[in-house]
């Protein structure tokens, strides 16, 4: 029998030379993508594929109003998270982070160039949004040295000749995050720089339908990762020889398995280690008839970032009963305040409006009550009262936002900490609850 090539690439030959999502049927594809678990797993839930071509184009419009609406030139990107916005295209993502190689420029009349590293500028091909391929826009110190202020001026001319044909007459540049050598070199070009970070958090805070349906994907893979991570435990840890990076790691696995990308965060902890929040996962044996509690942060399939939280009563004995407290707390503090979320409230009026923790518990509160989310933790925050700031985020809340419901409940000097966290879709008349996994039955008392 021929084994013919083209059969063996293909991730299934029998859908033709395009998957339910747009992207090729092709093992061999440039765009990170995910798996054949991740699609099948997909189809058996019933879950509709997002359309990619159609998802690029939405943000690439919404970004190109964004910067038309403000009279600005074009807006400068360097922040790994808005160059996947607009162009879709990944390059060594957490490198990219603390290395910044990659660029992209929008002009306002819509075209789009990505500067990327010199050896790849194939990786952004597959999106026609993206004009032109360059490289250049390394600017840091370990790349190159005593000499970063000139490439940073030939950077900054490539920077104004193109707005200079695309935004005739406008010196207006928006930039998010940029190297101090950069910002000078293009402060020497006679460009006014604008704030960045506002135009793209803004962007991003709607998603369009294709993006809600990739967070759908993205948010089933992610729970399928937390119901292998918890058999995972609740099968180990009574043996007595499982650590916290032991079930923190099957969590990594299985989102690696469908296609997720990286977990941002280290954030699980058991028995006395949960308390105070914020601990890192770490080599900790943990015990029989033990807490755990964990936050995803996981960025997932199609680049999505999953924002959930839940802690376990591991073993065979029952919770303390100040624990199973703390659990409905937290449960009804989430709730609560989830059911006040609609379009057209403002963020002051839900920080005034939320649920109010017992005082014990408020020194550990978390950090907000509530945050946007989608390729990862995003504007807009939202305070506990004692925390806000008049002024900072006076927006009403609108159809196509998500945020995550937080809660974190334990008490200073305490031997235990509740976390918990759903993703929470903001629709036109209401909201859907997007996480569905379930509440820890012991610690709710059940």
């Amino acid at each position: 029998m021929n084994h013919h090539y083209r059969d063996r690439r293909k991730i299934d030959p029998a859908r033709g030379d395009r998957l339910g999502d747009g992207s090729p049927n092709d093992a061999d594809r440039i765009e990170i993508g995910p798996t054949q678990l991740a699609f099948a797993e997909w189809q058996a839930a019933g879950l509709a594929l997002p359309d990619l071509a159609a998802m690029r184009e939405f943000r690439w419009r919404r970004l190109t109003r964004a910067i038309a609406d403000r009279g600005h030139g074009g807006l400068l990107m360097f922040d790994p998270l808005n160059i996947r916005y607009a162009t879709d295209s990944t390059n060594m993502q957490l490198w990219n982070t603390h290395n910044p190689f990659r660029a992209v420029l929008l002009c306002a009349d819509g075209y789009m160039v990505i500067w990327d590293y010199k050896n790849s500028p194939f990786l952004s091909t597959f999106n026609p949004l993206v004009r032109e391929q360059r490289s250049g826009a390394d600017l840091f110190y370990f790349d190159r040295g005593d000499k970063v202020n000139a490439q940073a001026d030939v950077f900054s001319n490539e920077i104004r000749l193109l707005l200079g044909e695309h935004a005739p007459d406008n010196r207006r540049l928006a930039v998010d995050k940029i190297m101090l050598h950069g910002l000078r070199a293009l402060e020497a070009q006679g460009l006014e720089i604008m704030e960045g970070e506002e135009v793209t958090e803004k962007t991003r805070a709607i998603k369009g339908p294709d993006e809600i349906r990739a967070m759908r994907c993205a948010n089933h893979a992610c729970q399928t990762a937390m119901r292998a991570m918890e058999d995972f435990a609740r099968e180990n840890v009574p043996l007595g020889n499982t650590s916290e990076d032991d079930i923190w790691a099957v969590l990594h696995g299985q989102n690696i398995r469908r296609g997720g990308e990286w977990i941002e965060t280290r954030l699980l902890t058991s028995g006395p280690r949960t308390n105070p929040w914020f601990q890192e996962c770490g080599p900790r044996i943990v015990q029989n008839n033990e807490i755990v509690a964990f936050d995803t942060d996981l960025i997932g399939a199609y680049g999505i970032c999953i924002d959930i939280s839940r802690s376990w009563w591991i073993g065979d004995a029952a919770p303390p009963g100040a624990m199973i407290y703390a659990m409905r707390h937290a449960h009804e503090h989430i709730m609560t305040n989830m059911e006040i979320l609609r379009p057209g409230i403002t963020i002051p009026e839900i920080t005034a409006r939320a649920h109010r923790l017992d005082e014990r518990f408020e020194a550990q509160k978390y950090s907000c009550l509530m945050h946007g989310v989608g390729l990862c933790d995003e504007w807009p925050l939202v305070a506990y009262p004692d925390q806000a700031v008049a002024g900072s985020f006076d927006y009403a809340l609108e159809p196509g936002m998500v945020l995550c419901v937080e809660a974190c409940v334990g008490e200073v000097g305490g031997d235990f900490s509740i976390k918990l966290e759903d993703q929470v879709l903001i629709t036109e008349d209401g909201h859907e609850n997007l996480t569905t996994y379930p509440f820890d039955a012991a610690l709710m008392g059940g």
